[in-house]
């Protein structure tokens, strides 16, 4: 069985960002302890049990805001790539949390263009995921009220903004680009006015594109990635419903069964941005070891 490796694959800058500020974090002397992570660092539970070996305690499973409320006083705070809220921030600040920020630039930069539209008197439609810790801390730039989410076109139907609202269309940095498109159309049907601002992040863009190209020339893909993590089951998604080829997601070689490549020629393996590259390091291997 022919492997195929496909590049790039694994960490992108802002996770890279992400782990090596929380390292330095954790490594500095001066840093006030104990230290916590607001939710998971990244979504990928090697890179969580990583930051956990140097200390780092992780506070996972609700809204960031009350999360914060489990950090001891005159702990520090770090803030995932993922991104918080204003009142997550103002809350740490309330407090006098020893604060880091980890956001990814990207994140950040679709905070600072919805800020910047809300000034400007727009309503904002985000389009992302229900339940991940992004579209949480982007849609608390806005009032209530003046931002809603859409995940699906189905969702579209139910927006509450009236046809002479300004409306600025804003999307989460993980999604699949082709599903993407398709929801972007169905808001512009009906908000034609509306101004859209695509905020796919260019990481999740080129492995998207080099998993589907790939997949062409395959019989199936293995992409490597957590199950809680949007970009690597996007990989899945958009290999399976653009490249109409198989695909499977596994969190680690342990998860991998001979039985999936019987009739399987060749195969081509990715990987998540927030998936260590030991993690698919180990999965290429056993892999390559079915030659045999």
């Amino acid at each position: 069985m022919e492997v195929v490796k496909i590049t790039p694959r694994g960490y992108c800058y802002g996770v890279v960002d992400a782990m090596t500020m929380a390292k330095r974090v954790a490594k500095d002397p001066n840093v006030p302890r104990p230290i916590f992570v607001l939710g998971q660092i990244v979504h990928n539970r090697h890179a969580v049990e990583d930051l956990e070996s140097l200390g780092i305690r992780t506070l996972d499973g609700g809204r960031r805001v009350e999360l914060l409320e489990q950090v001891p006083d005159g702990a520090t705070v770090i803030f995932t790539a993922h991104g918080v809220s204003p009142e997550v921030k103002a809350r740490a600040r309330e407090r006098g949390l020893n604060a880091f920020d980890a956001t990814c630039p990207d994140v950040t930069k679709t905070h600072t263009l919805i800020q910047e539209k809300v000034d400007q008197g727009y309503s904002i439609i985000y389009i992302g995921t229900k339940g991940h810790p992004e579209p949480e801390g982007a849609m608390g730039e806005a009032p209530a009220g003046r931002v809603a989410l859409v995940t699906t076109i189905d969702d579209v139907a139910a927006l509450p903004f009236g046809s002479d609202t300004p409306l600025a269309v804003v999307t989460q940095t993980t999604l699949s680009q082709w599903d993407t498109a398709d929801v972007i159309r169905a808001v512009q049907t009906r908000y034609p006015e509306a101004e859209v601002h695509n905020e796919i992040c260019l990481a999740t863009q080129l492995r998207q594109e080099a998993a589907v190209q790939t997949a062409q020339d395959v019989d199936m893909v293995v992409v490597v990635g957590d199950r809680r993590s949007n970009n690597s089951n996007r990989l899945v998604e958009v290999v399976e419903k653009v490249a109409g080829k198989p695909a499977v997601r596994v969190e680690q070689v342990e998860d991998l069964e001979p039985d999936w490549f019987r009739d399987v020629d060749k195969v081509a393996v990715t990987a998540g941005s927030s998936t260590p590259s030991q993690v698919t390091r180990a999965v290429i291997h056993w892999l390559e070891a079915l030659k045999a």
